[in-house]
């Protein structure tokens, strides 16, 4: 037991996940433990039934390391405890883990391995992640995908069971691919599609396989994808150009009373301001009437119509005069040729052509 514990610290320096775990067996602690540890956790309405069936397995399993098991379905909570046959200090422990998955709806097939030195659980609580409750939906169904396409692919990289439940994603595996899980589930919930992950995985696993690529720096051949938060707020049409920024004060704007003062309206009598008042309220009608009139005698106007030009004709001809001249002449010479018909052999026309060309 010492020697392999001091082989694998030798090779912690090298790589610490490829240190194989030694098994704790009856013979590494022969006097048992001192004493008596328990835990117990609550479980849903929904999972009684289920509980009920495969609690006899459950019951069968922890006994073989020396862990008793209790099912209360009156309070609705499971509990395990240590006894004295109990060996491993650390099975109590995985025992817990192991209720605490059967209640999250993980079945009993996937809950019992668990208890195996080289598997883990992590339970992910996602209720508090996401205010909103429509938005803490989508978001996780974007975990699960269509058809369970998604978690598919999560749980074949990672070489993880995964169950999304409720306010919780319990995760079942290797502890490095647990990591990996949790880190998918929490920025998913961050709204960064677990796609960009999922790829990732997948680059990551084909560099393993590269003995040269292997200890290198995998940076440059990951993808890095940037987040964009546009915002969806509504802009607002006209925007108003703020000024410079000046510490002083804007100017008090002037009273009533300093207008009239200035106006010199403030010294005159109360007959003579209304007066004064009602002569400028019959000018602004007078002119609105005027503009009124002005917009009525518009469709009385009739509207221009447009003028057509006539086209110019062009005093000189594009004709050839010489050539045309020309032209006459030969022809004058020559006289007028008259097309006529060639007449068929054997018939009347052609016997008379005949007779006209032996006269001549």
């Amino acid at each position: 037991m010492a020697s392999s514990i001091e082989e694998s610290s030798a090779k912690a320096n090298e790589d610490a996940w490829s240190i194989k775990i030694p098994p704790f067996t009856k013979e590494d602690n022969p006097r048992g433990l001192v004493c008596e540890s328990a835990f117990a956790t609550l479980f849903p309405k929904y999972r009684e039934k289920y509980l009920r069936e495969c609690w006899p397995l459950v019951k069968n399993a922890l006994s073989e390391h020396g862990v008793k098991a209790e099912l209360d379905v009156v309070e609705g909570s499971m509990t395990v405890a240590t006894t004295r046959k109990t060996w491993d200090p650390y099975i109590i422990i995985k025992a817990r883990d192991m209720i605490k998955l059967l209640a999250r709806s993980v079945p009993y097939e996937q809950a019992i391995k668990v208890l195996n030195d080289d598997m883990g659980c992590d339970i992910i609580k996602i209720g508090s992640l996401v205010r909103n409750r429509e938005r803490f939906v989508k978001r996780r169904q974007r975990l699960i995908g269509p058809n369970g396409s998604t978690l598919k692919a999560i749980e074949l990289l990672t070489n993880c069971y995964v169950c999304v439940q409720g306010n919780t994603v319990a995760g079942l595996g290797p502890y490095k691919g647990l990591q990996h899980v949790r880190k998918i589930v929490e920025e998913t919930m961050k709204n960064i599609h677990p796609i960009y992950n999922i790829k990732a995985l997948m680059i990551k696993r084909e560099l393993a396989k590269d003995p040269k690529l292997k200890n290198e720096n995998w940076e440059r051949f990951l993808p890095k994808f940037k987040s964009k938060n546009i915002s969806k707020r509504k802009q607002p049409k006209k925007r108003r150009n703020k000024g410079e920024y000046t510490p002083f004060p804007p100017p008090q704007p002037e009273s009533k009373v300093d207008k009239e003062l200035a106006t010199g309206e403030y010294f005159l009598k109360e007959t003579e301001r209304k007066a004064k008042k009602l002569k400028e309220k019959q000018e602004q009608k007078a002119n609105a009437e005027i503009k009124r009139q002005e917009k009525r005698s518009q469709s009385f106007i009739a509207p221009d119509e447009p003028v057509h030009k006539k086209k110019q004709h062009q005093n000189e001809s594009d004709v050839d005069i010489n050539r045309l001249k020309k032209k006459l002449k030969y022809s004058q010479k020559q006289g007028f040729r008259q097309t006529v018909k060639p007449s068929t052999p054997g018939t009347k026309e052609a016997k008379k052509d005949k007779k006209k060309k032996k006269e001549k």
